[in-house]
Order: C-alpha cells, then structure tokens, then sequence
C-alpha cells in the first residue's frame, strides 16, 4: 500500500525525479536538441539500403586499397603541411554542420556556410545576444559550423589520428573578430559526450589572407561550454569533429564574416612542448596540514 501511494505521489509530480536524472545520467549526446525523422515506408527503405551497400562497398574497397599502399615515412614528414580539409568545392563545404541560437528558437541570430564568390569556404552571418521574451532562455547570441563524425565503411564510427603531428595550420581572411577554434573528442560514457578542446583565433580583418599555425599543446579542455578545472592535453588519437564557432556576448553584436581556405596539419620539430597548462598536483598530506 505503502509503495503504490509512494509511486502515485512520482508520477503524479514527475519533477521530483527530474534532477536525479539530469545530475547523474544523460540520456542523449544532444540533450533534448533531437530532430525526429519521418519514418520511411518499406520498399523505400529497402530501395535506399542497397544504394547506401552499393557506396559501402566502393568505401570500403578504397580503405583496403589505402592500407595497403600507406607508407607512414613518406606521409609525415616535418614542417611539411597535410591538409585535412580544403574549402574549395561546394560539395566540401555542405558537409559540414552549420547551428546558431535561432535553429532552436533560442535567440535570433542567423549563420551560413556557403562558396564563396572567389571560391573558398565563408562562414558569415549575423550574431546577436538578445533573448526571447518568454522568461526561459537565458543566453543567447552563438553560431558555429562543425565537420561531422567521421565514419568508415558500413557506418562505423571511428576517429581522426592527429598523434603524428603537434601543430594546427589554419589560412584565413577574416574580419577583426576573434573566433574559437573546437576540436571535438567525444568518448563512449555520457560524461565524454561534449568534451571539446578549445582555442582563440584571432583574425586581422583586411583583405589579406593570414596563416594561423597554432601547437596542439596550447588547446584547454571544457565541457558543455565550461572550462574544466582539470585539463589534460589533447587525445590526438581520438579526434571525432573539428570547427568555428562566434559569439555576440560582451558587446559583439553584428555581422560576422570568416572565408577559409584549408585546415592543415603539421609536424614542427622545433615545437617541444606537451601541454602549454601546468597544473598544480600537492599531495594529499600536504593538503590537509
């Protein structure tokens, strides 16, 4: 009697039991951002499987063919820069994920990732930190692109391998604003999910193009836009997204304009540092006297 008037209390009161699922479990990576997708009649679903085994197929026979032929001496090799991703097709550039404030009716601020007219990658828009008057959202004023998750053959995710090089090569034209540069390194447990290492790009505004070469080691680790108190260098092994993202905060309002031409990478051997952030370790005893 006694557990069915305490379970009627629960369910009639569903918000006593939302904290203890906020605070120790997540449910979702995207926390409640999902988008539902329509669902597919039969024969369609069947039409497009063996289209996506078809392409699966091809993808995998290419990283068969990759393997073979990798010669790792004559890839890595120093102060020679690799490019991950160049800007200069359209079909480069609609692969990546653009996100502001407004695509969940957080705020009004609008964002694009296009080719632009002199055939590079442009990440422009408008950001702006008002808020919806409807008493709930209480920052607003972002936007980003993001690559996606990389995948193998036959949907399997995997990871980037970046432990080779130590240093991030960036050739932009932006606008005098500064950006932040997040590296994702999403793990298996919920408390992983939204790892990401960031840095600031500060750009010259101008039409000149600039290039940015920044160490791995100078990244710090945050975590659902936290920084976190204890960081770690970057896990280069386990690299799952890269990308740009502005803000409107502090008075930053405005249009926003960043064309990009690659991402590349780069093995600087002048470059000895390992973490750029010297965390303070006492020992236990030393603590508590």
């Amino acid at each position: 009697m006694l557990a069915r008037s305490l379970r009627h209390v629960l369910q009639s009161r569903s918000f006593h039991t939302t904290p203890i699922c906020t605070t120790f479990w997540v449910k979702s990576k995207k926390q409640g951002y999902e988008k539902e997708q329509p669902i597919l009649p039969t024969k369609k679903m069947i039409l497009e499987g063996l289209k996506d085994l078809k392409e699966e197929i091809i993808m995998w026979k290419e990283e068969i063919k990759e393997k073979l032929e990798t010669d790792p001496i004559l890839i890595y090799r120093p102060n020679e820069i690799d490019v991950y991703c160049r800007f200069n097709t359209r079909e480069a550039v609609e692969k990546w994920i653009v996100t502001c404030d407004s695509d969940h009716n957080e705020g009004y601020s609008k964002a694009n990732f296009e080719l632009s007219t002199a055939g590079y990658g442009l990440f422009n828009g408008i950001v702006t930190a008002n808020l919806p008057k409807d008493g709930r959202i209480k920052k607003a004023g972002y936007a980003s692109i993001r690559s996606q998750r990389h995948t193998k053959s036959f949907r399997r995710n995997t990871y980037y391998d970046w432990s080779t090089y130590n240093t991030l090569v960036l050739r932009v034209r932006g606008d005098g604003r500064p950006y932040m540069i997040n590296i994702g390194t999403e793990g298996t447990f919920d408390v992983t999910w939204n790892d990401i290492y960031h840095f600031v790009l500060y750009t010259r505004g101008g039409p000149h193009w600039q290039i940015t070469k920044i160490p791995f080691s100078k990244f710090f680790l945050a975590s659902n836009g936290v920084v976190q108190d204890k960081q770690f260098p970057i896990p280069l092994n386990k690299i799952t997204s890269f990308g740009f993202s502005v803000s409107g905060r502090g008075g930053f309002d405005g249009p926003f304009s960043l064309e990009i031409d690659y991402i590349g990478l780069e093995y600087d051997p002048s470059n000895i540092e390992e973490f750029a952030y010297e965390m303070y370790k006492q020992e236990k005893y030393i603590v508590a006297t």
